[in-house]
């Protein structure tokens, strides 16, 4: 029990560093420091929201660079769009996969939006690879899930793989070869799918640094996971967008693609 706590707490403490580098230096002029003292006394400036900043963009606005089913993917008005109906569906969960990579430790963040019938379902996949025994364009690991009716939206799953990992509100811990299991809790479920837009644009971030992973959207953490299973794992590999075959139309719109390398 003590290992696996001081493995968390080093877990947390490298994203953090990871994600927060940028923030070295002198405080803001006009907001000083807590001085000699270490005492707050009104001295300390609160945290403010942190500047993006080392994101590079990987769409822009054409499929160039993208590989998908051209079936079921195309831009509209410069959008990234996937979309079925219920007489045209793909054989099987489908991806459009960024081709610029294989990104290990990393930030992505995008705008999506999910539209369609209830039944809707797509995901945002990384640290992924590809099964062409499957068929083309399918990928296995990592999702940042998504549905229409928000049951599953901000979990992370794995795509052809071990299934539900973090549900939404959870911090989970996978130990070496064991099941999920929720270590404490980020807030309640329900609460945190009331910050998910219906029918609009939702901002998606991803924060993937060694074997922890955090997904946030429009910037409130949805779930977390320390993955110590080295057999199940993935470290790195590809990212995408997944269409899901639905028993009815839906339509996955993306926008705003930007990874960062950490």
């Amino acid at each position: 029990m003590k290992i696996r706590s001081l493995a968390i707490v080093t877990a947390t403490a490298t994203i953090a560093i990871a994600v927060f580098a940028q923030q070295q230096g002198a405080p803001p002029q006009g907001q000083p420091g807590r001085g000699a003292g270490g005492g707050r006394g009104g001295r300390g400036a609160p945290v403010g929201a942190l500047e993006e900043s080392g994101f590079r963009p990987i769409f822009d606005g054409t499929l160039k660079g993208w590989d998908g089913d051209p079936d079921f993917f195309k831009i509209v008005n410069g959008v990234m769009t996937g979309e079925t109906t219920t007489e045209h569906q793909p054989k099987q969960n489908i991806f459009i996969i960024w081709r610029g990579g294989h990104p290990g430790d990393f930030e992505l963040k995008l705008d999506y939006k999910l539209s369609g019938a209830d039944t809707g379902n797509s995901g945002i996949q990384y640290r992924s690879e590809e099964l062409p025994d499957v068929a083309r364009w399918v990928l296995k690991g990592y999702q940042a899930d998504i549905d229409a009716r928000q049951v599953y939206t901000g979990q992370i799953y794995e795509e052809r793989g071990r299934g539900f990992l973090a549900l939404r509100g959870m911090f989970s811990y996978i130990g070496d070869g064991k099941r999920p299991g929720s270590t404490s809790s980020l807030g309640d479920g329900e609460e945190l799918k009331k910050f998910i837009k219906l029918e609009d644009f939702n901002e998606i971030h991803i924060v993937a640094k060694g074997n922890f992973i955090v997904q946030s959207i429009n910037g409130h953490v949805m779930s977390m996971v320390l993955d110590d299973d080295r057999v199940g794992r993935r470290m790195a590999g590809l990212i995408g967008i997944q269409l899901h075959r639905t028993p009815g139309p839906l339509k996955i719109e993306a926008k705003n693609i930007r990874l960062k390398d950490l």
